[in-house]
């Protein structure tokens, strides 16, 4: 496999909004691990991160159809762990025959050529493969090493490529395929959110995640903006113009205090309360919470969607949708002031088709919405913009 001499780089410091005190140290190898663990909640000495990336969708969600295709080694711990959408858990207890079980992917100890030489050589590392449920520019990227104290990676580095259709391992694997690096070997800290933000336009499928030499990364997360291939969306014609699957963006809202309002354009249904926008309770009389969209361009919708499926005492009491045509146009209303009924989908066909690249969805005074989807299609300016970043992102 061969890596782009061209590659793309994380912005000046991965690091740049970890708090200071607790930036990875480069110097001293041991000088990022975590107090062993000493009883309580296994949570409580956790270094996290505020990464403002992740108000980005997660591009490596198994929601989307991500998942982690190969791995040289997971002999402690499975790969797929890696993309469980919930935080890793820590048992003290739990043990195996092969040692302690632990939520995340894990691989064995490194070891050198021989008596003489017991440390692994500078270049040795492990992989995983990750395929992308939704193709796109990565803005930011999260390795996550909780409970990983004394057992995570010293460095670890991201590499993506960009393949077309559904390849296989033996693919991804063959000597002829560019890797672009997006983060360098990089010391992390153990027990900790690791963010590293990314500059690059680029368009990717699939990253490799490489631990140097060895050890275990509890979670990993990769934001940012899917880039839908325009051929497939003209040839479906209709569709969801909203789904993060064909290029609907997160920009601003009122209020995340309880689920970030991504999730209310993700594909399927609601399985819980949380999987979804739920905001707190407003007390501000006047006012309402609101939430921003971009689509993946100028679009014609037709029809529209609101679910607020497990929302039953805290659903949205009304709501109004309204949609512009560019970022200085003017809001024009889609939906009026409707009432809606907690845990139920609700259609709403509009009385006539409406051009807009961004919509607004207002929650009367607060309240949470599940899923919220406009059915249309692109316009010929829209598949043209669309087409040009495909290919620019691909080029």
């Amino acid at each position: 496999m061969t890596l782009d001499a061209n590659t793309d780089t994380v912005a000046d410091d991965p690091h740049a909004n970890a708090p200071h005190a607790n930036a990875p140290h480069a110097d001293d190898p041991h000088a990022n691990d975590a107090a062993p663990y000493g009883g309580g909640d296994p949570y409580a000495d956790y270094r996290a991160g505020d990464f403002p990336f992740t108000e980005l969708v997660d591009l490596a969600d198994r929601r989307l159809g991500a998942g982690v295709v190969a791995a040289n080694d997971e002999f402690f711990a499975q790969r797929e762990n890696l993309l469980v959408r919930e935080r890793a858990a820590f048992d003290p207890e739990r043990f195996g025959h092969k040692g302690k079980i632990m939520d995340g992917w894990e691989t064995r100890r490194r070891r050198g050529a021989d008596a003489g030489h017991p440390f692994p050589a500078a270049d040795d590392h492990d992989w995983a493969i990750v395929r992308l449920g939704a193709p796109g520019v990565i803005r930011g990227i999260v390795v996550d090493t909780a409970h990983f104290r004394g057992n995570y990676p010293q460095r670890i580095s991201v590499q993506a490529a960009s393949f077309d259709g559904s390849p296989s391992p033996g693919r991804l694997l063959a000597d002829d395929v560019t890797w672009r690096e997006l983060v360098p070997p990089t010391p992390v800290r153990g027990h900790a959110a690791n963010g590293f933000a990314v500059t690059s336009d680029r368009r990717h499928t699939h990253l490799r995640l490489r631990l140097h030499p060895d050890g275990g990364v509890a979670r990993l997360r990769v934001h940012g903006e899917a880039v839908p291939d325009p051929a497939w969306l003209e040839l479906l014609g209709t569709i969801d113009l909203l789904s993060v699957l064909n290029g609907g963006t997160y920009e601003d809202a009122s209020d995340r205090f309880y689920s970030s309002p991504t999730q209310i354009i993700l594909p399927g249904t609601s399985r819980k309360m949380d999987d979804g926008w739920e905001n707190r309770r407003r007390r501000v009389r006047g006012t309402n919470d609101w939430v921003r969209f971009r689509l993946a361009g100028q679009a014609v919708v037709r029809a529209v969607e609101i679910d607020t499926a497990y929302l039953k005492g805290n659903s949205a009491g009304w709501i109004a949708l309204h949609g512009r045509d560019g970022e200085s146009g003017e809001w024009l209303e889609l939906i009026p002031r409707t009432r809606l009924q907690p845990d139920t989908p609700h259609r709403f066909v509009l009385p006539a088709p409406s051009v807009v690249t961004h919509v607004r969805l207002d929650a009367f005074p607060d309240g949470g919405v599940a899923r919220l989807r406009l059915h249309g299609s692109l316009t010929p300016s829209g598949m043209e913009g669309l087409r040009s970043r495909y290919e620019e992102g691909t080029a």
